[in-house]
């Protein structure tokens, strides 16, 4: 079997990608305060401070995040940015929006990781049943199936995944990895060019294309 690709496409499933790091809180100064923040304004102070503070301030939508950090990915300018920007990304797609679907995702993360494909096949149903449209329930089942060599039910789940989120350099570069190792040399290289067009930085995608390439493999139109 062809590995490296696939197993990039399950650390994308699971989450695993470098980078991930949460920001501590600078511990309590003997004021009573928290890093160099300085105590809160009061009187006419506090209701000077409000009235300078933005009133139109909008948070982007999940959906505009997506878009922006996407830009970021297709031109980052090194693999040090491109790799901070799918950490973000893939922060973004693992948020379900629901607590009890974070928790049963999790569980089946550490199944995965334990090798209890059966155990996490079972959280992920009831992940799905929950919440039909989160695209890393899929993605992550799709993963399992493609572990346990079951490829027929691995193309349906990345199909659902792609459908939801067509951007999706996992389970795109999953469902290369599929391609090639079902013999469809010529698809294989028409979608890891459509993963390439996303993110250039993903040097082991390059690596098939290119040998893909050497073999004449002609998969311009996909």
């Amino acid at each position: 079997m062809r590995i490296p690709v696939a197993v990039l496409t399950a650390a994308l499933a699971l989450g695993i990608v470098p980078g991930v790091m949460a920001f501590a809180a600078d511990p309590p100064k003997e004021d009573g305060r928290v890093g160099d923040a300085k105590p809160a304004p009061d009187g006419d102070a506090a209701v000077a401070s409000t009235r300078e503070a933005p009133q139109d301030a909008k948070k982007p939508t999940r959906a505009e995040q997506l878009d922006s950090l996407f830009e970021m990915l297709r031109t980052a300018k090194n693999q040090s940015q491109a790799e901070s920007t799918e950490t973000m990304i893939a922060a973004l797609w693992l948020k379900s929006g629901s607590d009890t679907v974070d928790l049963l995702m999790d569980w089946a993360q550490h199944a995965v990781k334990d090798k209890n494909y059966p155990l996490a096949l079972d959280y992920l149903d009831r992940i799905l049943t929950l919440k039909p449209d989160y695209v890393e329930g899929w993605n992550t089942r799709a993963t399992v199936y493609y572990l346990r060599e079951d490829y027929g039910r691995a193309l349906a789940d990345i199909e659902k995944t792609l459908e939801i989120e067509p951007r999706h350099f996992g389970a795109l570069t999953g469902l290369g990895t599929i391609l090639r190792e079902m013999g469809d040399d010529k698809r294989a290289l028409e979608v890891y060019r459509k993963v390439i067009a996303l993110d250039p930085h993903l040097d082991s995608v390059q690596k098939e294309i290119d040998e893909l390439s050497e073999k004449g493999v002609d998969g311009r139109n996909l």
